[in-house]
């Protein structure tokens, strides 16, 4: 063996592992579970002043008379998560147009298990906080769940989880994702700007011109974009929007058999940054939960134990219950080859809410006191939803129920975070 051959194993190696590690279905949650935990431990250290003081530093962006002047934590929030909010619309776009959600035989049992999603760990967080209203906003901080972490979490379990429970849990999260962004455009805007919206709408209508006229390169529509976004931005409508308009007008159809699909190409191009970088990222800037005198009476405090309950148990009873009604009705049917107590394991794991509701948690809330207790409710909900979903699916799922088939689909099913 040469000696160059012996220099570059190592070298290939390495990068093998870090490839496989980068294609492992439960990588991105895992990820994502070291930066909430390095937030964690960032902001009750030494450290502490230096990680808030970061995210607290004033970024500016000036052309001429247009400026965006805002903390770098508003940037990652309002700018990064826009891209995040692009691939989860490309992501409903291919789902309705050709996946899970193209027909109503396919889509309603996600839609009925979203739904109850929704409605029920809603009324659970106001049955503690509808009195007060300065925390009533925060309602619809449970009713998100985190498609990274919660597919991470079957992931982990391999094949012994039926590919039909994952595609049902996947279409929750994506319907749970579409709803997350019309409660975001309805309930959290702040005060209208007709001419920025008149200029983003300007901006929403060459978008879809462009894919009228069958433009297939993605970078005219990336800047139209940006454009769409700032002018979002100042509209006083969330500016993560933006990215759900831009990623609605992106093509799926190829013009030949030559040309790939535009929008393939961006939800596969996007997938590492947004699963890697993006959302950790995300984490680490809001995850960070100050334990300096936490006393027990602030964790049963409303917002907390409203969020937390919210997401452990109101999650999983309306998840559940609706599947039940929906079935028994005869509008649905279950996953082909899982039973109820399957189908409630998963309904477990909705309740693993993380990124979407420490989000919406933004939105809701802007005291530091309030946002505090928002992570606790949702890393305490979430963690409960998480562990307990995992550990029914290791006793529900049977290590031999799964054909061949089977194994050979879960391939492909946890391309998207």
């Amino acid at each position: 063996m040469s000696d160059s051959l012996i220099l570059r194993s190592p070298a290939r190696t390495i990068r093998k592992r870090a490839l496989d590690f980068i294609h492992l279905e439960a990588s991105g949650g895992l990820v994502l579970m070291f930066t909430a935990l390095l937030a964690l431990v960032a902001n009750n250290s030494l450290m502490a002043s230096s990680y808030t003081g970061i995210f607290d530093t004033t970024v500016t962006v000036q052309f001429g008379a247009f400026i965006i002047s805002k903390p770098f934590l508003l940037w990652i929030n309002d700018g990064l998560m826009a891209i995040f909010f692009f691939l989860v619309g490309l992501e409903i776009k291919r789902e309705v147009l050709e996946g899970e959600l193209s027909s109503l035989d396919k889509a309603a049992l996600p839609i009925f298990a979203a739904i109850g999603g929704i409605i029920v760990p809603a009324m659970v967080y106001l049955s503690f906080n509808y009195t007060n209203p300065a925390t009533a906003g925060g309602w619809a901080i449970p009713a998100a769940t985190d498609i990274a972490f919660a597919l991470g979490i079957l992931a982990l379990l391999g094949p012994r989880v039926p590919a039909s429970l994952k595609i049902f849990l996947l279409a929750v999260a994506i319907i749970d994702d579409l709803a997350a962004i019309i409660i975001i455009a309805f309930f959290y805007t702040q005060d209208l700007s007709l001419i920025a919206l008149g200029w983003a709408g300007g901006g929403t209508v060459i978008l879809f011109l462009m894919n009228r006229f069958r433009v297939m390169r993605i970078l005219p529509y990336a800047l139209v974009g940006i454009f769409v976004w700032a002018a979002v931005l100042k509209s006083g409508v969330h500016a993560t929007l933006a990215g759900v308009i831009t990623a609605l007008a992106i093509p799926l159809a190829r013009p030949d058999a030559h040309t790939p699909s535009p929008l393939r190409r961006a939800e596969h191009g996007l997938h590492i940054w947004v699963a890697f970088l993006i959302l950790p990222l995300f984490a680490f800037a809001n995850a960070g939960v100050s334990l300096n005198g936490l006393a027990v009476s602030d964790l049963l405090s409303p917002v907390p134990l409203g969020i937390a309950l919210g997401l452990f148990v109101g999650k999983q009873i309306g998840v559940f219950s609706l599947c039940w009604i929906a079935v028994k009705s005869g509008w649905a049917k279950l996953p082909e080859g899982a039973n109820w107590l399957q189908v409630y394991a998963v309904a477990c794991l909705t309740g693993v809410g993380f990124t979407m509701s420490l989000f919406i948690g933004t939105l809701a809330f802007s005291d530091a006191s309030q946002l505090n207790g928002v992570r606790l409710g949702v890393i305490m909900g979430s963690i409960a939803s998480g562990v307990l979903g995992y550990m029914l699916l290791r006793v529900f799922c049977k290590t031999d129920a799964q054909t061949e088939t089977d194994i050979e689909d879960d391939t492909h099913l946890f391309d998207t975070v």
